[in-house]
Order: C-alpha cells, then sequence, then structure tokens
C-alpha cells in the first residue's frame, strides 16, 4: 500500500492498522510491531510512544488507552530511512513528500470526501475531518520548496484526536 493510500484511509475513518481512540496499549502492540521509544510523562500522567515519524498518545488508567496520535510527515524528507523500516514493518511505502493535492484524489476514488473545515494555521492550512476525528496540516508558503523539509502544497502532518465530550 502506498502512504498516500494509507492516509486516505485513516482520513476517512480515523483508524491506523485497525487501532484508535480507545485502542489499549495491547491492541496497539498487536497491531504495530514495529520499534518504538515510550516516554512517560511526569508522574506517569500520560504516555508517548515515538515509532519515527509516527507518535501515539496514551492516557492511564487501569490501562492504558490510546488518546491521540500523529504522523510527522516533514521528517520523511530528512529521514527517509524512517519510511523503510515503517514499509518494513507495516507494508505501507510512504515518500519523502506527500502532496495533498495527492491525497485528495485517493480520497475522491475511496468514496465519499470527508467534510473539512479548513483554518489558515499561519503558513499552514489545517483541514479537519471532524467526523473522523482527523486533521491534516499542508504548508501554505508559497515560498517552502522542498528540501530538507515538505514544500508548498506537501502535507506536514495528520493528526487524531479524542472527541470532546459533553456531560
Amino acid at each position: 500500500m502506498t502512504g498516500i493510500e494509507f492516509l486516505a484511509s485513516f482520513i476517512t475513518t480515523g483508524r491506523l492498522h485497525g487501532i484508535g481512540i480507545g485502542s489499549t496499549l495491547a491492541e496497539v502492540d498487536r497491531a504495530l510491531q514495529h520499534r518504538c521509544v515510550d516516554v512517560i510523562g511526569e508522574g506517569g500522567a500520560s504516555l508517548r510512544r515515538d515509532y519515527g515519524f509516527v507518535e501515539l498518545y496514551f492516557n492511564p488508567g487501569e490501562e492504558w488507552v490510546m488518546s491521540g496520535g500523529s504522523i510527522e510527515l516533514h521528517r520523511l524528507a530528512n529521514a527517509p530511512e524512517l519510511a523503510g523500516r515503517w514499509r518494513g514493518s507495516t507494508g505501507v511505502e510512504f515518500a519523502p513528500y506527500t502532496a495533498w493535492a495527492d491525497v485528495r484524489a485517493a480520497l475522491s476514488r475511496i468514496g465519499p470526501v470527508p467534510e473539512f473545515t479548513v483554518t489558515d494555521q499561519g503558513g499552514f492550512l489545517e483541514f479537519r475531518a471532524e467526523a473522523s476525528c482527523v486533521s491534516v496540516l499542508v504548508v501554505d508558503d508559497e515560498e517552502e520548496e522542498r528540501g530538507y523539509h515538505a514544500g508548498h502544497g506537501d502535507v506536514w502532518s495528520v493528526s487524531l484526536w479524542a472527541p470532546v465530550r459533553v456531560n
């Protein structure tokens, strides 16, 4: 699977290799058999699991439960070996750069395109899909060129967040 196809699925479903908000650490371990570094927050109040260019966030309880995550695509331009290791363990092949136009085209091929709320983030545009709790940050500075980082029109990162609960 290409990284673009993977991102289109993730943006639509909010699921990453079958896991998402509410998945336990054990479920994540079964789904992602990839080398990682765990960073536990002060007092054990949080856990960040870093897989290189993918990070997952967990909240404590009876067991650690996934509360969010991000795919930091901008890291691939300067460290393509991260994509190679990810491909080896997941079968998903990411290129050093991912154009938002290519992801949008892939979204249109897999079904109804999610409705996005677009917000200017100062040099970036955020495309937020409320239905899947996924947001995409796209480089919007026309002077940014591809090099050691993503360029104009490229996806910087894709994030998953837990929806706010109203009591």
